[in-house]
């Protein structure tokens, strides 16, 4: 009797952990969501709640799409942010004069989550093989000079391509787009909380 209590727990204990994604798989997921809402480009100083702090749902750009994606898989950049630049305020940029860390707009800045990810997340090559980039990778892309972007690569392609795409927001709202080479490529990075 207790053997067969034993595997009728084991057996369900696997029904219901075979079919769960992989932590990256959830955050392309949410990435992908997030494409479907209909966003206005606003890069504008917001004051916002801290902890969990948004701007309205239909306003956004490209760092908050990142942001908004984390945070449907239960980690909340702002916060991650604010504390690391609490303890670590020298190694982040200093933009627009900033003299300490400021729960608004830090996590907003592109920049500043290209050093929160490189101090805190796994590095990957900035290469042009786009087998190199898997579903949940953030990108940073240089645009032109001082001019940074960022992205979330999704588990979908293009029909004609091996490349996968990318959610982001460069203007036109969150969308999903084959743009992984369409920039030089500055930073790759995965990026997840042990708990």
């Amino acid at each position: 009797m207790k053997t067969s209590f034993l595997t009728l727990i084991l057996l369900t204990l696997s029904v219901f952990s075979f079919g769960q994604k992989s932590f990256s798989e959830r955050l392309s997921d949410a990435a992908i969501k997030l494409s479907k809402h209909k966003v206005e480009y606003d890069p504008s100083y917001r004051v916002i709640d801290y902890p969990n702090g948004d701007l309205p749902e239909n306003k956004g750009m490209d760092a908050d799409v990142v942001i908004r994606a984390y945070r449907a898989v239960g980690i909340d950049l702002q916060k991650e942010v604010h504390e690391d630049m609490i303890s670590n305020f020298k190694k982040y940029p200093k933009q627009r004069g900033h003299k300490k860390p400021d729960t608004n707009m830090d996590h907003r800045r592109v920049a500043n989550l290209m050093v929160f990810f490189s101090r805190h997340g796994k590095i990957g090559p900035n290469s042009e093989n786009a087998r190199d980039y898997i579903p949940g990778d953030i990108v940073f892309w240089e645009i032109k000079k001082d001019v940074t972007h960022i992205g979330i690569v999704v588990d979908v392609k293009q029909s004609d391509s091996d490349r996968y795409m990318v959610v982001h927001n460069i203007g036109n709202g969150q969308v999903l787009a084959d743009c992984l080479f369409a920039f030089k490529i500055i930073g790759h990075y995965q990026y997840v909380k042990l708990k």
